[in-house]
């Protein structure tokens, strides 16, 4: 079977490392998964919405769960001792506001919300948030995912001043650019990871080089689809599409005046490897057929498992918000041989000589 193709229930059969995780802005549990197939024990979450939080629940079995704002969280009194000097904090603060679709500067600082019942927040302080729970907790490693366009115009700036908070409250930080079509991933998702060790433990750097064979869209695709109503827009918008089209978007710009849309809605081609699953908008269109993209496809473009629970909740918003876990999988199994099995076997002074 595919690492791509996986079950939850394979995940009892995974030998466990000894390590422990807390995951904050948890989601669906993306980067929860990929931490249990490298074989750590996630205790513990913090999800801000409820339906989600529900989803989380049901498929992770959290030892600890926190059903609230960051916030919240970080004005409580006092957490279980199995909290504090965790191995891995891990977090994957709301990034919208930092996307390069859309007129990103002009929400900086303003309060959003993701979806219709979700409490409202200033999203780009989040980060900030996640850092004071840090602060409280000290882990040993801190990871945190987000978007490329952070790194980006003038959000650069904005990293900065998370690097600088990391190392006020004891971190040294480093950032990788990954692309998860290089990591086993069948979807090409550039996302930045930030991977911050505590400054008492000394030890060198992590180094990432993920340089997998990337995964068309036909070794993977689902025989079933969601076909288009051929009395609508779309679909007459379909038959229009030629080979270099990527997206519905391109269709539209071609054949049409005026304002163009649906830079979101990609074509699923065979010969190409999917694009980012997002949350919101159309799902991905078939190429070769007039139909949107199973859910199925969606699933396994994103690396969920087959058996994942969605508690009727829409496929795509849970993935599309989510870390692919085989991309978190292959970053944790290095977190563990680069930083924690090093640490956990004492040798930082003779690492620390080699790199002089």
């Amino acid at each position: 079977m595919k690492e791509y193709n996986w079950y939850l229930k394979d995940i009892v059969n995974i030998p466990k490392n000894n390590y422990k995780v807390f995951s904050c802005f948890s989601c669906g549990g993306g980067s929860t998964m990929g931490y249990k197939l490298a074989g750590y024990e996630v205790i513990g979450n913090c999800e801000i919405d409820k339906k989600i939080n529900e989803i989380y629940v049901k498929n992770h079995h959290p030892k600890y769960n926190y059903c609230m704002g960051i916030q919240e969280m970080n004005k409580l009194k006092e957490f279980p001792d199995e909290l504090y000097n965790i191995d891995i904090l891990d977090g994957s603060p709301p990034c919208s506001t930092f996307s390069l679709c859309g007129e990103r500067e002009k929400n900086w600082g303003k309060n959003k919300k993701f979806r219709e019942g979700q409490t409202s927040q200033v999203l780009d302080d989040l980060f900030f948030e996640f850092i004071d729970l840090a602060d409280i907790l000290k882990p040993k490693v801190i990871v945190a995912e987000n978007v490329k366009g952070l790194i980006q115009g003038n959000a650069k700036g904005y990293v900065n001043l998370i690097i600088k908070k990391l190392n006020e409250i004891g971190y040294n930080t480093q950032l990788f650019l990954l692309n998860a079509a290089r990591m086993g991933v069948p979807q090409r998702r550039e996302r930045l990871f930030f991977i911050a060790i505590d400054k008492n433990i000394n030890i060198p750097k992590i180094k990432l080089d993920f340089n997998e064979r990337p995964i068309k869209y036909e070794e993977i695709k689902d025989s079933e689809y969601k076909p288009l109503n051929k009395n609508t827009l779309t679909y007459e918008r379909w038959k229009k599409r030629i080979a270099r089209d990527v997206k519905l978007s391109d269709t539209i710009k071609r054949t049409e005046k005026g304002k163009i849309s649906c830079f979101n809605t990609q074509y699923l081609k065979d010969d190409r490897t999917p694009a980012t699953i997002a949350a919101g908008g159309s799902p991905p269109l078939r190429y070769d057929v007039p139909g949107y993209a199973s859910d199925k496809d969606i699933i396994t473009i994103q690396t969920f498992p087959q058996d994942y629970d969605f508690m009727g909740m829409n496929v795509q918003y849970v993935c599309g918000m989510s870390v692919p876990p085989i991309m978190m999988k292959k970053i944790a199994e290095q977190i563990k041989i680069q930083l924690l099995d090093r640490m956990k076997r004492g040798d930082e002074n003779e690492y620390t000589n080699n790199q002089n």
